[in-house]
This record gives C-alpha cells, structure tokens and sequence, in this order.
C-alpha cells in the first residue's frame, strides 16, 4: 500500500513526507503536472495534493484530476466532498442552505435586473464577494445603493479581475506597516500596477454574477476552526485597524479561552454532515451566536503552530503540540485500509 504524493513547498506535502518517513509509511513523490500522471500513480493506492486557489495550473485540472481518480476508485486527498466547494463562496452558500447550517444570509444573482431590483429593495452596509479570492481578497463593504448599482452593472459587463491591484497594494503596506513583510514585497504591489498577475491572465474576469453577504456588525474578530479526522482546532484574528476584514490581518490569538466550545461542536457537526475530511469554517457572531462567513479545506500551516492544543470529538481537550497534516494521512491510510481486499 503506497501513497503517492504531490510535492510542492509552501503547502502540506512537506509535513506529509515528514510524517510517513517517521512513521515508515510508503509513498512516492509524483509530479500532477506530467501528462503521464495517471501511469505514474499505478503502484499507489492513494493520491495527495494540496492544490492551490491561487495557482493558474491548479485552478485549471487539479479538481478534474482528483475527483476522476476517486470516481475510479482510487482514494484521494481532498476527495470531492472536501474540496468541490472549495474557493467557491456560491457553491459554498448552497451546501450550507441545504444542510441547514447558519450562513451569514447570503444573496447572489445570475439577472441584471434581478439584482437591481434587490439593491433597490434591501439595506445597506453589504458585503460584495468575488465567488473565489483567499485572505480577504475581492471582499469590499458597500455602504450605499449607488455603490451597489455600480457593482451590479460592472458584473454584467465587463466583470471583475481576479487581481485587484488597488486592494491588493493597500493589504500590502497594511502587512509592511505592521511588520508582517519586507520593503521588497509592498514594491512587487507596485510593479503589478504595470502587469497583472499570470492566474488573472489566466482565469479571466469574474462576471455574470453578483454575490452580497449581509454586514454583521460589531465584530473587531473572527474566528476559525479546523476539523480533521474527529479532531479540532482553531484561531481568533483581529480584524485590521480601520477595516471589518479580519481574514490576513496577521493578528493572531490561540489561547484556548477565546474558543466557545458550542462553536467547536456545531464545527465537528457540519463536518460530518457535508463528509469532509478536512474543514476550515471561518464564523463571526451576531448576539452571541456564530454565523459561517465561508470554508475552506486549506490554510497556512505555520499560522496554526501556536495553537495550545485540540479538541477531540467529545470536546475533551488535549494541550500541547500537534501535527495536523499527520492527520490527515492518518485518516488516508484508515480509508484505504477500510477498502482493502481481505
């Protein structure tokens, strides 16, 4: 039984090779990439891949890739009920309506009309998404119908790059003014003012669509929690100073008495009802009880080094150090062992 692996640095697979090496778990580094690729996953049982949202090749196959091997029978990380929603805000409002899970109330429109007339008939603030974006990236507060109308029609005409170059220069300075980054990085933003960035030639503009959030207001924090294989845990980020967007503030608090462990639990359940087998549920609050902002199945690994410790699945808690992309192997291996010919 061997696993193959997909290696790139900066994601998971680093801690996944660490952890099959020290636990003599078989696998092989393979290259999703390679046009022979399924050949070179012959002699595997299983596949990983921490695939990224912002990487143009990614973004063009690697859910292809994945869900056609475990369609095939081959077991996979993440699998289809892990990773379809994932980078996707509207996918994602659907499967927690349906699941009956509390959505921050959510709207989007495929009509031009359709949605100026909602513009006309609702309340501001709002929250206006791009359906993909990480960190905080193509989410603004509309304050007024006017802006609002002014995004609906940009929508349905020439749409919205997936490279804000104004935003994007504006979370630059913001992390170099808080000592987050270097001179070199907030001069790169500059640079993109020029030329836009390969995933945005890419993918293309986002239009077509519209997609509003309520404001929930009186939140300076949000909270995070991550549920893998019956176990949790979870970050609080502070929202930037002068802004309402916690996600990439770089302000980070991990001690356990920030944590409401009736979050903890309602995260273990969505987990379970939508299968996944790695869950990032990103909640704000609104007197005193969670809403969902979006999900995720990855997330900066070293961010979560910090945390105190994790809760197991009848919220007993474990203090000290843990290794969450063991984890997910862990849970990997039990899939194909479950699976295996006697």
């Amino acid at each position: 039984m061997k696993i193959a692996i997909h290696h790139k640095e900066g994601g998971f697979s680093s801690k996944w090779i660490e952890y099959c090496e020290d636990h003599q778990v078989d696998y092989k580094t393979v290259s999703c990439y390679d046009n022979d690729i399924i050949d070179q996953l012959e002699d595997c049982a299983a596949l990983m891949w921490h695939f990224n949202q912002s990487n143009p090749k990614d973004v063009l196959f690697a859910k292809q890739l994945i869900f056609a091997l475990q369609s095939a029978g081959k077991k996979v990380f993440p699998d289809f009920y892990t990773a379809w929603h994932f980078d996707d805000k509207v996918g994602q409002k659907y499967l927690l309506e349906e699941v009956g899970a509390p959505l921050v109330p959510s709207y989007v429109f495929y009509d031009k009309q359709q949605a100026l007339n909602w513009v006309q008939n609702t309340d501001f603030p709002k929250v206006f998404k791009l359906r993909k974006g990480a960190g905080a990236a193509h989410v603004k507060l509309v304050e007024s119908k006017s802006e609002a109308r002014k995004q609906v029609k940009k929508a349905f005409s020439s749409g919205f790059s997936q490279y804000d170059k104004v935003q994007n220069f504006k979370d630059r300075w913001y992390q170099y003014q808080n000592g987050k980054t270097g001179w070199w990085n907030v001069a790169k933003g500059l640079l993109r003012f020029a030329r836009t960035t390969e995933f945005a030639r890419v993918v293309g503009p986002e239009r077509g669509y519209i997609y509003f959030q309520d404001y929930i207001s009186g939140n300076d924090f949000d909270i995070r929690v991550i549920v893998i294989d019956g176990k949790a845990f979870a970050i609080k980020r502070l929202v930037r100073e002068g802004d309402f967007r916690a996600s990439g503030s770089g302000h980070v608090l991990f001690e356990k008495h920030h944590f409401d462990e009736k979050t903890v639990r309602l995260s273990f359940e969505i987990a379970e009802n939508i299968n996944s087998q790695c869950l990032a549920i990103d909640y704000v609050f609104q007197d005193g009880k969670p809403l969902i902002v979006e999900l995720s199945y990855g997330f900066i690994k070293e961010v979560y080094y910090e945390c105190e410790g994790y809760w197991d699945r009848e919220l007993n808690w474990h203090k000290g150090a843990f290794n969450a992309q063991g984890w997910m192997v862990e849970s990997l291996l039990k899939e194909v062992s479950i699976n295996s010919p006697a």
